[in-house]
């Protein structure tokens, strides 16, 4: 792998803990879990109090809390930063979501703003002539320990809901022209085009529509894709949050259960309505 310019390799966390200069700050970017655990966990014994800890992946916001309680113990600083920006990130900056004391995050702010976007060409939104802060730059301090990884555990989730639309579009876009349709009803429609016409002024542009037009535009049937799914836990986290909130949230919950459908032939909750279906009206499944 080649080695970005100015930077210096290291074999161990010890070996990066002595490499850099008082006060540290180290950026963990690891997926959620027992590695991040075990990661933060040794880097604890390693810094010294002044220093700082930055998980920049997917965490849960509530285990957030609970390392930036048990650092402080020991004189060491926490943030927790949502990432927002896929492998795009490295050309286009990265959205960043912040959580932490106030103090460390100013001391640290030219490393976000390096990351961060910065305004581009984006036209700036009306009614903030009075505001300050960072957001128009791409990153923003969003709270305290755990307010990050919150933020952008809700941009999942969002991100979910968004996709789901889009996908479900589409499909019937594409089912237009069915069989199981009459023969004078059927519409053979353009996918490809119509995802590039809406790029061009609709209400519904967005990054997510720009990324379908071009995968349609290679290839229409989007047959190098087998429709399995992931997700990578924080839609699940969103909609835990929302049962614990009693806030409804109808249509990220039904994305990500979507998202576990994608991963099977047929549910065993389709086989029991089926089974229904046969009792009360004497439905036949097809062949």
């Amino acid at each position: 792998m080649r080695r970005p310019p100015g930077a210096t390799g290291a074999a161990s966390l010890a070996d990066v803990g002595a490499g850099l200069a008082a006060p540290r700050t180290v950026w963990v970017m690891l997926p959620a879990g027992d590695v991040t655990e075990t990661a933060i966990a040794a880097l604890a014994g390693l810094l010294a109090p002044g220093d700082t800890v930055i998980d920049g992946g997917n965490t849960f916001w509530k285990d957030d809390i609970r390392r930036a309680k048990t650092l402080a113990d020991r004189g060491i600083a926490y943030l927790d930063i949502g990432t927002s920006g896929g492998v795009w990130g490295l050309e286009r900056g990265y959205c960043l979501m912040i959580g932490g004391e106030k103090a460390v995050v100013g001391r640290l702010d030219p490393i976000f703003r390096a990351l961060a976007p910065g305004r581009g060409d984006i036209a700036a939104t009306r009614h903030r002539e009075d505001r300050t802060g960072t957001a128009e730059e791409g990153y923003l301090h969003c709270g305290p320990n755990g307010a990050g990884h919150y933020v952008k555990m809700i941009h999942n989730g969002i991100e979910y809901g968004m996709m789901q639309a889009f996908a479900e579009g589409f499909d019937i876009l594409r089912n237009a022209a069915s069989p199981r349709l009459p023969e004078d009803l059927r519409l053979d429609l353009d996918v490809a085009d119509i995802a590039e016409v809406w790029r061009r002024g609709s209400v519904v542009t967005s990054w997510l529509l720009d990324l379908t037009a071009e995968a349609l535009a290679a290839d229409p049937a989007l047959a190098r894709y087998s429709g399995h799914v992931a997700d990578s836990g924080e839609g699940r986290w969103t909609v835990e949050a929302a049962i614990e909130q009693a806030t409804p949230a109808e249509v990220l919950t039904s994305a990500l259960y979507t998202r576990f459908r994608s991963r099977q032939d047929h549910t065993f909750a389709e086989k029991v309505l089926s089974a229904m279906r046969a009792g009360f009206g004497g439905h036949q499944e097809p062949k």
